[in-house]
């Protein structure tokens, strides 16, 4: 293509073969902060790259996309990444956790790397660094997972032409073996809890499966006492001061579930109960229409209901147990009784099956002898 200057300092592209067979265009877009515009667009063919030439020009016609993109900082990039992609697609938690592992544990290591010359090497290095420094192998899963996910973008916005975190050795995952309540240490401690405030919220926990932030999210509209359902609708998140609701982790997490006997007798106890703070509080009383409130109704924060949990615990003689255990050991009684792995998905809001066997692997082949035995008992 041959070069032409247009009223706006834009010129068209230039087209080459790349010894590697790929083909490679570049465009002088204009100037900022008196700085070239000049990046690269790569393709399989002469026409892609063609298209994408043509693209930018007509986006710097429009005033848009001028930064020097070929400049650009691993910082600088992921600071955009986050404003414009990930706080637009994920909630507010996850926003501030990655931006927390950027700032923390990219940033300061590959930040004013050109992001252009990023390599898998140096990327590696930061991995083994971290695990060094003893951070949690998981920890380091999570930042590695934040990077390829960011630099999936890069690449779809021709900033590089590959996945450098693609071509690093993701570090061994650690699994700890889940170790829920049993249905006797449950009863135990739903007996310990007679009458506390938390009766109510630790048993829709432990015999629904919802997670901490879907229970404390839970409203009093999304409850259907007649016809003995509830409606997973919303999550409570707490986040810089403020609590909020928001959508369910995924799309199978809204969800509407069948409520037990032993459920619904402790939420009707339970409302009884709040309507009696509600009239003691009067006017500083806060409408927030939740099942799960302080004596004024406001929402319940999740790490102080996890620590009253886990006084409960020790006041029953019971292990220690993070609340999400709750949910586990919800799985577990209903696997154990024969119900079916998508059944349990379903109650769980799981995304896809395979989580739910792969999370519960280890009940698993107490039921495949059951069912061997069932078989035997049948046609032996």
């Amino acid at each position: 293509m041959k070069k032409r200057k247009s009223k706006r300092g834009v010129r068209e592209g230039t087209i080459r073969e790349r010894p590697d067979g790929r083909w490679e265009g570049r465009v002088l877009l204009g100037y900022q902060r008196g700085k070239r515009v000049r990046p690269s667009f790569y393709g399989s063919t002469r026409e892609e790259v063609q298209d994408k030439l043509r693209k930018a020009i007509e986006d710097a016609k429009a005033g848009i996309g001028l930064t020097p993109t070929n400049k650009q900082t691993v910082g600088q990039f992921l600071d955009d990444w986050l404003e414009d992609v990930v706080k637009k697609a994920v909630r507010p938690k996850t926003h501030h956790s990655y931006a927390q592992l950027i700032r923390l544990h990219i940033n300061p290591e590959l930040g004013r790397i050109q992001l252009s010359k990023l390599t898998p090497r140096r990327v590696q290095r930061l991995f083994n660094e971290k695990l060094d420094s003893d951070l949690a192998p998981r920890t380091v899963q999570y930042i590695r997972a934040v990077l390829r996910r960011a630099l999936e973008h890069a690449v779809k916005w021709d900033l590089v032409t590959r996945n450098v975190v693609k071509l690093t050795e993701p570090p061994r995952a650690v699994h700890h073996e889940i170790t829920p309540l049993t249905p006797q240490q449950a009863k135990k401690l739903l007996k310990t809890l007679s009458g506390h405030r938390l009766e109510a919220l630790i048993t829709v926990a432990a015999a629904m499966g919802l997670r901490q932030g879907e229970a404390l999210g839970l409203k009093w509209a999304n409850i259907d006492f007649k016809a003995k359902q509830l409606r997973v609708t919303h999550a409570l998140q707490y986040l810089g001061g403020e609590f909020s609701l928001v959508e369910p982790k995924t799309a199978r997490s809204r969800r509407t579930v069948s409520i037990p006997d032993v459920v619904l007798i402790k939420l009707k106890r339970h409302r009884t109960r709040q309507q009696k703070e509600r009239l003691r509080a009067g006017g500083e009383w806060e409408d927030w229409g939740l099942v799960f409130t302080t004596r004024l109704g406001r929402p319940l924060e999740g790490s102080r209901v996890t620590r009253d949990f886990k006084l409960l615990l020790k006041q029953a003689g019971l292990p220690p147990q993070r609340f999400h255990d709750l949910r586990h050991a919800c799985a577990s009684f209903l696997l154990a009784q024969g119900v079916s792995a998508r059944q349990v998905m379903e109650l769980l809001g799981h995304s896809q099956i395979s989580l739910t066997l792969n999370t519960y692997s280890h009940i698993l082949p107490s039921l495949q002898t059951e069912v061997a035995e069932k078989m035997d008992a049948l046609l032996g």
